[in-house]
């Protein structure tokens, strides 16, 4: 990784998977076409089993890394052993989550407008959340246990280990696999992407951001607000930072 040319951290859902077929079929294809010079990052909520179906199941470029569960999975990824965390880059991680998942699940059980996600994350909880019935009391409580709250989209609610989100996980990564940080492009497109997009690396907010993030973001000297949604407007940053040739028409 240390030797590519560009390297593409990317939120999933809405960002990478986002924009029409035909922009991400020409995102995807760069990619491919390009894999001694360009690695790829997801950098997303998902976990690990939902990053190994896509790759296999819906025709997604596999990433070279995976930045995983809102920053509380770092793992090596690859088409023949799956999704795989390194240890040594989770211990601080671990260490922070302190095994709090059955406390904070106690503390919030019942709580309006939050409903718990079935999936057993390893160092997070995550709620569905209904905005208009949500007690912000929740934040409180969560701050008090000495752990961190993010609302994203307005549909999420994730528990995390204090101090531990998509970008200083991101950043952690990119020293570990010694990649020159200004030939890396962040791109997202919710709040839960906040911390990746403002850490200082190159990044793209991309066409159809969720308001509350623009607003966060305003005024970043490196970071480029795109026009064109999801996959085009990750091509559209490529460009804007000349980080790596594309071909003609994209």
């Amino acid at each position: 990784m240390s030797t590519r040319r560009f390297v593409l951290a990317t939120d999933l859902d809405g960002t990478f998977l986002g924009g029409s077929e035909d922009d991400r079929a020409k995102l995807y294809g760069f990619i491919e076409d390009n894999r001694d010079s360009v690695g790829l990052i997801f950098v997303t909520g998902r976990d690990p089993e939902f990053i190994g179906a896509l790759c296999r199941e819906r025709g997604v470029p596999w990433p070279d890394y995976a930045v995983g569960d809102v920053g509380t999975t770092i793992a090596r990824v690859s088409k023949h052993t799956g999704v795989a965390p390194i240890p040594h880059l989770e211990d601080e991680i671990a260490a922070q989550w302190d095994n709090g998942g059955d406390r904070i699940k106690a503390r919030l059980d019942g709580h309006p407008g939050l409903t718990l996600q079935p999936t057993d994350f390893r160092y997070r909880v995550s709620y569905d959340v209904d905005i208009t019935r949500f007690d912000a009391s929740a934040c409180e409580t969560i701050d008090e246990m000495g752990y961190d709250w993010l609302i994203s989209d307005n549909r999420f609610f994730d528990v995390l280990p204090r101090g531990v989100s998509k970008g200083p996980s991101l950043k952690r990564l990119v020293e570990y696999l010694a990649i020159e940080p200004d030939r890396v492009l962040c791109a997202g497109d919710t709040l839960n992407d906040l911390s990746m997009l403002e850490c200082g690396l190159p990044a793209v907010a991309v066409g159809n951001s969720e308001p509350a993030l623009i607003d966060r973001l305003a005024g970043l000297a490196h970071l480029h607000m795109a026009h064109a949604h999801g996959a085009a407007g990750i091509l559209e940053a490529i460009r804007a930072f000349n980080l790596h040739d594309l071909p003609e028409g994209y």
